[in-house]
């Protein structure tokens, strides 16, 4: 194999975020290469729950509006997403469209969730209050002890492990060049330092590029070759999941429960997935007694039913965060280099938009609608105090 390879897009980081990246921008008709330093998605992605709810993850503050806007966008772009994917590979991804409920145990809860009801209202997003006993005509197996409910009819779900297959399947048939294990050592630049030019791999192969794209992640801060000013503040955030099945199979319940330290998201063969716990671990990929413990404690007071499931997995990802819990999509301060990354717990939800922005960006086009406005809510500029957007010129397509 060529020690140097030229290529038009090198997409750093084989989650659901770098495949939707790669395919998009494979189908904009660049030259593709795609780099993961394990199997492709098999890491952050496939642990996630898959929640595409973006009026439950809504939080406080600007940041918070500012990944609400981005979600509600993704959020109208996963229905065509999976059918999309579904015609190109032949593998369904079933979207469970049966809405979530966010539960009260106490007065306490009882009033934040009020509190919450209130916030999402003034946003204009469909919300509704419910009495316990009407949460326990829509889901009979929650605890009788529920205080109240809140409604959120249009947030949904997908299994990403489905997603992850048929997103690997659509890159190989689009003619991505996808290769695993194949750690980026560093970011390689032009001689002035002020371009992004490619990048080697641990064993000394290289690659130069019009552009690079890093979506790696947790670890997308953590590779060598970036000036310190032109790096992104991006942190691990460990979650640990449990994943049960109930052998008599689906029927506990339809839609996803939430709680103030949690959730329980059913799947559609009688598969649950309970999480998640947010520590601030660094790298740290342990799995622990404790938080399998606390997390089927919580999980039993909200649906007593859930003691009579069977454990498949406990299982650890890191989340990318920023410091504003934000994702950083597009362009940098270097030339030839463009970020996805930071998505922290939105990166199934965001990744169809992701990629919709990344290609925009490559290709010089404006796509998807509102995309100026859209990259200015996550522009990884707001972290590079005194910086200025330069034009950034579109990738030449290879022959």
């Amino acid at each position: 194999m060529a020690r140097d390879q030229r290529v038009d897009v090198l997409v750093v980081g084989g989650g659901i975020i770098g495949l939707a990246v790669a395919w998009r921008a494979r189908q904009r008709g660049l030259a593709v290469t795609l780099l993961e330093r394990g199997e492709c998605g098999q890491a952050t992605s496939r642990i996630a729950a898959g929640m595409l709810a973006p009026v439950m993850e809504v939080e406080f503050g600007d940041a918070g509006r500012r990944v609400l806007e981005l979600g509600l966008r993704s959020a109208e772009l996963w229905p065509s997403f999976a059918e999309e994917l579904a015609a190109a590979t032949g593998v369904e991804l079933a979207l469970m469209s049966t809405g979530a409920l966010f539960l009260a145990r106490d007065d306490d809860e009882a009033r934040e969730l009020e509190r919450k009801l209130a916030f999402r209202e003034s946003l204009g997003l469909r919300v509704q209050r419910l009495r316990a006993s009407e949460a326990r005509e829509l889901e009979p197996a929650l605890a009788p002890t529920m205080r109240l409910a809140l409604s959120a009819p249009d947030d949904h779900s997908v299994d990403p492990r489905v997603a992850l297959a048929a997103l690997r399947r659509a890159c190989e048939l689009e003619g991505v060049a996808v290769r695993e294990h194949a750690a980026v050592a560093r970011i390689e630049l032009d001689g002035a330092g002020t371009r992004v030019n490619g990048a080697s791999l641990q064993d000394g192969e290289r690659f130069s590029a019009g552009a690079v794209v890093l979506a790696a992640g947790p670890w997308s801060g953590e590779l060598a070759g970036l000036p310190v000013d032109a790096c992104l503040p991006v942190r691990p955030v460990k979650g640990q999941i449990l994943r049960l099945r109930d052998p008599s199979g689906p029927g506990l319940l339809g839609r996803a429960v939430r709680f103030a330290d949690g959730y329980v998201l059913p799947r559609d063969d009688g598969r649950y997935v309970l999480g998640g716990t947010v520590e601030e671990r660094g790298f740290d990929l342990a799995p622990t007694a404790g938080a399998a413990c606390e997390m089927l404690r919580e999980a039993r007071e909200i649906v007593p039913g859930v003691s009579e499931l069977e454990i498949e997995e406990l299982s650890v990802g890191l989340r990318p965060c920023t410091p504003d819990n934000a994702p950083a999509i597009g362009p940098g301060t270097l030339e030839g280099l463009t970020w996805a990354t930071g998505h922290y717990r939105n990166g199934i939800l965001l990744a169809p938009l992701t990629a919709e922005l990344v290609a925009g960006v490559l290709e010089g086009a404006g796509a998807p609608r509102d995309a100026e406005q859209l990259l200015a809510a996550c522009d990884p500029l707001r972290f590079a105090a005194g910086s200025r957007r330069s034009a950034v010129p579109p990738v030449g397509v290879s022959s």
